[in-house]
């Protein structure tokens, strides 16, 4: 059975930092290009970043030089690091594991990230 446990949510002032986790079990981690989405209330799903197996990067602009993805596949977990962090950021983040060409990508249930003073 597939598990993708999102971790490392709350909240956090603007500037402030987080760090998201995302821990996933019954898949062959390394393999995945994992990713990041988030979701915003009244708004659509929408992609914060990716890393693919070989560790490439991509980022939505909006979040260019302040969030880094990493991913540990020693330990079957990836990471978003999130840094000056802005009330537009406030969203439920969700993990993505998608493996192109084999099937529907997995996801996880989320967890809520909220920037306010």
């Amino acid at each position: 059975q597939v598990q993708l446990v999102e971790s490392g949510g709350g909240l956090v002032q603007p500037g402030g930092s987080l760090r998201l986790s995302c821990a996933a079990s019954g898949i062959a981690f390394g393999i995945y290009v994992m990713g990041w989405y988030r979701q915003a209330p009244g708004k659509q799903r929408e992609l914060v970043a990716l890393i693919t197996s070989g560790g490439i990067t991509t980022y939505r602009d909006s979040v260019k030089g302040r969030f880094t993805i990493s991913r540990d596949n020693a330990n079957n977990t990836m990471y978003l690091q999130m840094n000056r962090v802005k009330p537009e950021d406030t969203a439920v983040y969700y993990c993505n594991a998608n493996r192109p060409g084999w099937g529907n990508p997995y996801w996880g249930q989320g967890t809520q990230v909220t920037v306010s003073s």
